[in-house]
């Protein structure tokens, strides 16, 4: 019977289950998707083997095996943990596979499976407790066959994508799980698709994320052309995070991603070999919010709040990139920062779709020095309002700037995508937890962004003079009226209203009265 993407979900979240009550519903990624992924090598790699051998045999099958694109040996293979998983040990025995498996793709695979400890008695409990868990994630993954041969794919798909698409919809679920603590690690699918249809990336292009989290973004950005023609690179600052965009992409059979781990505003990984920023001609990113501290990485040292310290303060002259030329964002808000990362690193005809608070929209001081900086260099092409609570971790709304060096037009495109159509009804769904854009909800923001024309309580082309009489203030709701008038209330049929519920509140109480009394209560 072939496996399904709903299989593979469900094994997945069995596994989250058996870490329940154990650790934080953050971390349940960081114990079920590895052992996940490797599964996936072991089954893969069998199936390859299993198929030279019907060609090959002794030296020349040795031989072949070693153009396979990766390999797992068969101590280290997820066959070898499940009947291993009765062992006193069984944390370390799958730490040495794990290591194991990537010092042998060490070209391919490094940094992928070492981030997490599965001996840990500090996250996992005692050893007989700890053993218990890690037996369970081992019966729970055994019975998923992830040989492509036995995937069930669509037409046009390949196995690649039913695995792949299984392990973002899960790092989806783990995220609402995980609630506040989700961070930034995962951008929601419609996001995502508005971000890669908007950057529209081209074969032989550069795409970039600077905040790149599990890679789901970068992948729906580079997939909308074949992967194999786009140069993808990312960076993230947590280290969990990388290992699971590296997995990601492998499993998406991307398998030349450069995702470098780093602090991109104080240390960018991705230069030339002149040690300038390389530049990219499609940036997306849903970058932390708000983050605070974000020059500490540019503390020459010696210098703090405190007794007899002097206190640190960022200033342009301090980042060799010169990316704060325009202004240095404020000590507690990094949004700016992140966004001038990108502005930076964007090529002679580069887009960038980031996703960001309202607050980047309006804030002063600083903020709105930049803001104007940007808005006069013409590099502000729109600006898109999202619902709320469409995000993991934060309920707030967000929006999306959308930046393009050489523009030919002059004004600057503002969507509300978080009221209703004309006819009354929410242009996002709302669910139980989380709000959602279905596809006629993005269809209609892309067919917005394209057509740029005024539509009514949507869209709104403002010229640059209209931004200018705001005071360089971008606030959505100054440029796309969305106020509803309310219905005229009829004053005498409300006091009717009170005159009859007084009148039946009397009558309600007289019946009362004679009830306690004929009880012989007072």
């Amino acid at each position: 019977m072939s496996t399904t993407k709903k299989d593979i979900e469900n094994a997945l979240m069995r596994g989250a289950d058996s870490l329940r009550d154990t650790i934080d519903a953050a971390n349940y990624k960081d114990y079920v998707l590895p052992l996940m992924f490797v599964k996936y090598l072991s089954d893969t790699y069998a199936e390859k083997v299993e198929e030279l051998e019907k060609e090959y045999e002794g030296i020349r099958l040795e031989r072949q095996k070693r153009y396979l694109p990766f390999t797992v040996a068969q101590d280290c293979s997820f066959t070898t943990l499940y009947e291993q998983r009765y062992a006193d040990n069984i944390g370390q025995i799958i730490n040495t596979a794990l290591r194991q498996i990537e010092n042998d793709n060490n070209q391919q695979l490094a940094g992928v499976l070492n981030t997490t400890d599965y001996n840990s008695e500090n996250a996992l409990g005692t050893r007989e407790h700890k053993n218990a868990i890690l037996r369970e994630l081992l019966e729970d993954l055994y019975p998923l066959n992830l040989r492509p041969s036995e995937i069930e794919v669509k037409e046009g798909e390949v196995p690649a994508d039913v695995i792949g698409d299984a392990y973002e919809y899960m790092i989806g679920q783990f995220a609402s799980m995980a609630g506040k603590k989700a961070g930034s690690f995962y951008t929601p699918a419609a996001v995502s698709e508005i971000m890669a249809q908007i950057v529209d990336v081209q074969p032989g292009e550069r795409v970039y994320d600077p905040t790149c989290g599990s890679g789901s973004l970068l992948i729906k950005a580079a997939k909308k052309e074949n992967s194999k023609q786009v140069s993808i690179f990312g960076q993230e600052v947590n280290g969990s995070s990388v290992a699971m965009a590296k997995m990601n992409m492998y499993i998406h059979e991307i398998r030349d991603a450069k995702i470098a781990w780093g602090d991109t505003l104080a240390n960018p990984m991705f230069k030339d070999e002149d040690g300038n920023l390389l530049t990219f001609d499609a940036i997306i990113a849903n970058m932390p919010f708000s983050k605070d501290k974000w020059a500490a990485g540019f503390n020459p040292g010696g210098e703090a709040v405190g007794k007899g310290k002097k206190e640190f303060k960022m200033e342009a002259t301090l980042d060799k990139h010169h990316r704060f030329d325009w202004g240095v964002p404020p000590a507690s808000k990094g949004d700016w920062a992140f966004l001038l990362h990108m502005i930076a690193s964007s090529s002679v005809n580069g887009r960038i779709a980031a996703v960001a608070p309202h607050g980047v929209l309006f804030r002063g001081a600083a903020e709105g020095r930049i803001r104007q900086r940007v808005i006069d260099e013409n590099l502000l092409d729109a600006v898109i309002g999202l619902p709320e609570n469409l995000f993991y971790g934060t309920p707030i709304p967000a929006c999306i700037l959308v930046f393009k060096k050489n523009r030919t037009n002059k004004d600057i495109l503002f969507i509300d995508a978080s009221g209703k159509d004309p006819e009354g009804n929410l242009r996002y769904k709302k669910d139980k937890n989380q709000n959602i854009l279905e596809k006629k909800h993005i269809d209609d923001i892309i067919k917005a962004y394209l057509d740029r024309k005024d539509v009514e309580k949507f869209a709104h082309v403002a010229t640059i003079d209209e931004i200018k009489e705001n005071g360089y203030n971008l606030n959505i709701p100054r440029y796309v009226d969305t106020f509803e008038e309310e219905e005229l209330i009829d004053i005498e049929e409300v006091q009717n209203n009170i005159a009859r519920l007084k009148i039946e509140i009397a009558e309600a109480e007289a019946k009362m009265e004679q009830y306690l009394k004929e009880l012989g209560l007072n």
